[in-house]
């Protein structure tokens, strides 16, 4: 299935343009934008700021630390250092401050033993960060559209209703790429996200926001989505965890845009956090009802799991070659889980694995169970009522003078390329199916899959628009519907973070889990930005 000419033409082009967009990018940020005197925040230097979720709601269900004094080191230190990462793009601290005085109130007066207050509020008192995509009540809900600067959300989405029913306290809302669409977080209302390990370098997408926040220790525990690594990018390049839960577990209800067709069935709902202890209370509680299809209770014996590990998709002509950092990285896990662990591993050779962008690109041009075709890229510009013209909108670009993106002007005018034929279609989705059914029946029950997460560390801002098919590299997996935690590990030599995806196969999230605490215990997890 190796491409035509025609194809290897157009990509040829269209890196050409997206080359010729990056210097213009890159040229911006060298000629304008924020300068700040050091290019990392300050390190953390409050205690309560270095506990995970899970040890701060026992400190507050035992009294031991007031809730108050929690929330409040967080606002000091979100205003010291947001303005250099602009991770939160809106505050509610009036309100969290009245929440958490509220949760001290109810532990003077009520008796509850600490039990009892764990089983019925485990985050009580958790401060919590949410992407802006999704609602939060009295809080704005844009998805970085112009269009819709003024949308303010009525209620709460599904997840942050769950989460808020447990105790947690939201802080404010987080950056996002313009329509959740790109993996620089980055639009017209609320400008570019910063990475905290290097100011110049790129937060992720589309949850780039909430990644930023969580590693700068502007928060503990978070809220993403994704449906082709806009969880999982965000927690590689901002050293942090987080998860793609298996589909269909965590309701998607409540945020912008929400996915229609079969993009339905692979749009997941996710925990990003600092320490991997948070995940899996988190997904307990955002799953609701669909708990019950994870066995998230289920002990987990490391040294009987299967280890499989493919350093790389073996030679896509779409993407970047793997930096030898991440390589490197990768068989150190490895060499560790085989001689410390005394695990089983074994190195395997996916030819598939090569068309990871084709079979993500398929996924998102696939018709629903129901018949209903795909969300339209150029309607979501428009909010489905103002009819938008990609090609004058790059010429409004420009001139300086469109509301939208560059990455969305360009996806409105390639979507129509980009769809396949019947024929082609035909023939990805059959690669697609085999591929699962390979992965499936090589990870069992009891087997996990380790894969780099991104060909690259945090490349600088504007350079993704050169690379725009590495992505793929996480899209595969949400193409193929398994669940995947992303976990940090350690820094390279620049001070930016390393970190390799865990694939389960479905339904089988605790055993990523499980082993994103292992390896958080053996390569020491989140790093504090500003140490190195």
């Amino acid at each position: 299935m190796a491409p035509s000419f025609t194809a290897r033409i157009q990509l040829f082009l269209l890196r050409a343009l997206g080359f010729l967009i990056g210097l213009v990018g890159r040229a911006a940020l060298v000629l304008g934008g924020p300068k700040f005197a050091s290019k990392t925040p300050r390190p953390v230097t409050e205690p309560l700021l270095l506990l995970s979720g899970m040890q701060l709601a026992k400190l507050i269900r035992q009294r031991q630390v007031k809730c108050i004094d929690v929330v409040q080191a967080y606002i000091n230190r979100i205003k010291d250092v947001n303005p250099m990462i602009n991770g939160i793009v809106k505050y509610r601290f009036e309100e969290a401050m009245k929440e958490a005085h509220a949760v001290d109130q109810k532990l003077a007066e009520k008796q509850e033993d600490e039990a009892t207050l764990e089983n019925k509020w485990p985050f009580l008192g958790v401060p919590l960060t949410v992407k802006e995509a999704f609602q939060l009540q009295g809080m704005p809900n844009s998805s970085g559209l112009m269009n819709r600067r003024d949308a303010i959300s009525k209620t709460d989405a599904t997840v942050v209703a769950l989460l808020k029913g447990a105790g947690a306290i939201p802080l404010g809302i987080t950056n996002c790429s313009e329509l959740c669409m790109w993996y620089e977080s980055s639009n017209k209302i609320y400008g570019r996200s910063n990475n905290p390990y290097d100011l110049q370098h790129i937060v992720g997408g589309s949850s780039g926001g909430e990644g930023c926040t969580l590693a700068a220790a502007c928060s503990v525990i978070g809220v993403g989505s994704d449906i082709g690594g806009s969880i999982r990018m965000p927690a590689f390049f901002n050293g942090i965890f987080g998860h793609k839960p298996s589909p269909g577990v965590v309701p998607n209800k409540g945020q912008f845009p929400l996915a229609v067709g079969a993009q339905e069935l692979f749009q997941c709902t996710g925990p990003m956090c600092r320490y991997a202890e948070d995940l899996a209370p988190m997904l307990k509680v955002m799953a609701g009802p669909g708990i019950k299809k994870l066995k998230l209770d289920t002990k987990v014996h490391l040294k009987d799991l299967k280890f499989y590990w493919m350093e790389h998709d073996g030679g896509s002509f779409l993407m970047s070659k793997v930096d030898q950092d991440l390589i490197m990285t990768q068989k150190k896990v490895v060499v560790h889980l085989e001689t410390i662990l005394g695990a089983s591993v074994q190195h395997v050779k996916l030819k598939k694995m090569k068309y990871s962008f084709q079979l993500w690109t398929t996924m998102m041009s696939a018709k629903g169970h129901d018949g209903k075709e795909p969300m339209k890229f150029v309607d979501l510009l428009g909010d489905h009522g103002k009819h938008v013209n990609p090609l004058w909108e790059l010429i409004k670009w420009c001139l300086g003078l469109s509301v939208y993106t560059i990455p969305s002007i360009g996806l409105a005018l390639l979507e129509e390329k980009l769809r396949y034929s019947n024929e082609k279609y035909q023939k990805f989705k059959a690669v697609e199916e085999s591929l699962r059914k390979e992965l499936v029946e090589m990870l069992g029950d009891d087997g996990v899959f380790l894969y780099p997460s991104h060909p690259t560390v945090a490349p600088k801002h504007h350079v993704p628009l050169t690379r725009p098919f590495n992505f793929a590299y996480t899209g595969v997996f949400s193409a193929l519907g398994l669940p995947v935690t992303q976990c940090p590990l350690g820094l390279n030599a620049k001070g930016l973070p390393l970190g390799i995806q865990v694939v389960a196969g479905p339904f089988n999230d605790h055993l990523t889990l499980a082993v994103a605490q292992y390896l958080e215990k053996t390569f020491g997890g989140w790093v504090c930005p500003g140490k190195f």
